[in-house]
């Protein structure tokens, strides 16, 4: 893991997150839109490229650029929904912003606290298209976006894929239908139990999803996530820290 070197805000920043993210646990009981602002916080960070330096978690998301990406399909709501709480806190900068929610959308459903640490930029321009990872695809795919551009790990990709334990797919926006568990908006370690239990009429398995369960490095942490929701909760707080870091404060 790279050595990080967090910049120091002031104390009315770290007040102004603090409440911002009382209106955020508000906003997400009220809207039931946890998942929601997990995947607005995962595809704003996943598009950072280790090589370039360039993409990252710096806000760019509420550009209609980015918003137009494929992959981004229904972000614009996550975007509408978050701005009446933004304009309250002029001072917090989107890039901040996004993670929180993607942090608090965690925490309220029952998940592992995730170490949010504040004052990340804003970036003037979106990163270029095509760098999230596709649900069609296998491992080689996950390694090349979540390794070798990303610069995770492979613990992180499984780590992560527990996320979809949150919310559905939407046909309209990704082409594909329905929720990965039984209760979407609760955050536990059921996705890891039902990806070994097999397909089960009404519940959604994705190409990338099947894929964990082929390979000799992935399988025996989808078992151990299973078998062991504590475990899954240390990694997955690691490689969401990670992931909503990733390009900042690098040391």
């Amino acid at each position: 893991m790279m050595a990080k070197n967090y910049p120091t805000v002031s104390e009315d920043y770290q007040k102004a997150i603090e409440k911002a993210k009382k209106k955020l646990r508000g906003l997400i009981a009220e809207k039931q839109c946890a998942p929601l602002m997990l995947r607005i916080a995962w595809h704003s960070a996943g598009t950072f490229d280790v090589q370039s330096k360039t993409g990252g978690p710096f806000g760019t998301m509420r550009h209609k650029d980015e918003l137009a990406h494929g992959a981004n399909n229904g972000l614009d709501i996550a975007v509408r929904l978050l701005e009446p709480i933004k304009e309250q806190f002029p001072t917090i900068s989107y890039a901040d912003f996004y993670q929180l929610a993607g942090v608090v959308a965690v925490e309220v459903t029952g998940g592992p606290e995730v170490p949010f640490h504040p004052g990340r930029e804003d970036k003037p321009e979106p990163p270029q298209e095509g760098r999230l990872p596709d649900a069609t695809k296998g491992c080689d795919h996950l390694r090349d976006v979540f390794v070798k551009q990303m610069g995770l790990t492979d613990q992180d990709i499984v780590a992560l894929s527990g996320g979809h334990t949150l919310g559905r797919c939407h046909k309209e926006r990704s082409g594909f239908e329905g929720a990965w568990t039984s209760n979407p908006l609760i955050f536990d370690n059921s996705y890891f139990k039902e990806l070994l239990s097999g397909e089960k009429e009404g519940l959604l398995q994705l190409p990338s999803d099947k894929a964990l369960l082929s390979d000799p490095v992935f399988r025996p942490l989808v078992a151990k996530y299973a078998a062991d929701e504590d475990a899954f909760f240390v990694d997955y707080a690691v490689a969401h820290m990670k992931l909503s870091e990733l390009g900042f404060a690098d040391a």
